[in-house]
């Protein structure tokens, strides 16, 4: 903790860290030099990352978001999201002659490359995640016949495995780390020989993250989270804010989103943001707190990040090409 002073009487607890994480950053940067190098339009199947900012930026630079392969024109370039895509649609781009970036967070890969071993391994796979979320579909493609969906501890009832003695879990990366501990633990009242894999699958970014909330949340009357509403890893921030003493939590995507009456009665208020979101969007609601008499502002620190992802290969192929290229008509 950098510093929290106790008795001001309005002051802003501000989350460390927060906002864009490795995979997030890679993902932008991504974009942003593939609409450079190859010129635009670049098509992004689905939302690169869950954030209507970063969406609406790289759109207005000549990016085009489809959520289907068959919606990218023969020959163009598709680039994956971070939340990685399942085989069928490597094979779809394929087929349609498309070259294509694949920006899956190598985190959410290494999932991927899990699911794969353990199927080939012949075990049942038990994903802890959300019904519907990208990052599912994608890990799920990997192994659809060896892969059960848990939403949930209460979902655990649920399952059906082939052979109790050869079933692993896995899980997606942005869930709530107590939430998904709670899943496990309700598994392996169901499974006792469950096998957990070889390091947690929930990331870095969430469960620091998550940490930092839960740290302002006990001293704060109000957080704020910036973030998208398709984010889960931003929702999941409010959920742990509230369940770890904050008064109220709200998320909002821009600052402008703020509603005067949240303050009533409010001396501390925390703020923090989920993975997907550039700073620009927090200095907005730092600013609208600053107006409201909230200018004290203390940055709390549970975790520091240096974690860095090299860009996609076949981007840094090219990109290197290019270099070459330029290299050689100076000569």
């Amino acid at each position: 903790m950098d510093r929290m002073t106790a008795n001001t009487s309005r002051r802003v607890l501000l989350a460390a860290p927060r906002g864009y994480c490795a995979g997030v950053d890679r993902a932008v940067i991504t974009v942003e030099k593939a609409l450079e190098l190859y010129g635009a339009p670049i098509y992004v199947r689905k939302q690169i990352v869950h954030n209507k900012y970063v969406v609406q930026t790289l759109e207005k630079k000549g990016a085009i978001f489809v959520d289907e392969t068959e919606e990218v024109p023969e020959n163009a370039i598709v680039i994956f999201s971070a939340h990685g895509v399942a085989p069928v649609v490597h094979e779809e781009a394929a087929e349609r002659s498309l070259a294509s970036i694949d920006a899956t967070c190598p985190l959410v890969t290494k999932v991927h490359k899990e699911a794969v071993r353990y199927a080939g391994e012949d075990y049942d796979i038990l994903l802890i995640g959300h019904e519907g979320h990208e990052e599912v579909v994608g890990t799920m493609g990997e192994a659809p016949d060896r892969m059960h969906l848990v939403d949930g501890p209460a979902d655990a009832a649920n399952v059906k495995v082939r052979d109790e003695s050869k079933v692993v879990w896995l899980s997606q990366t942005t869930l709530s780390v107590d939430e998904t501990m709670e899943t496990v633990d309700a598994l392996k009242d169901r499974f006792p020989r469950l096998v957990s894999p070889p390091s947690d699958d929930i990331c870095y970014a969430t469960q620091n993250r998550q940490v930092a909330v839960k740290q302002i949340a006990a001293e704060a009357d109000l957080v704020i989270v910036v973030g998208s509403r398709n984010s889960s890893n931003s929702i999941r921030l409010v959920e742990v804010a509230l369940q770890s003493g904050a008064g109220a939590s709200y998320l909002v995507d821009f600052a402008d989103e703020c509603e005067d009456g949240w303050l009533e009665g409010v001396r501390t208020v925390g703020v923090t943001s989920g993975a997907s979101v550039p700073e620009v969007l927090v200095d907005g609601v730092l600013e609208w707190l600053a107006a409201r008499g909230f200018d004290d502002v203390s940055v709390v620190t549970s975790a520091k990040e240096s974690i860095q992802f090299s860009l996609p290969k076949e981007l840094r192929r090219d990109l290197r090409a290019e270099a070459a290229e330029r290299a050689s008509a100076k000569r």
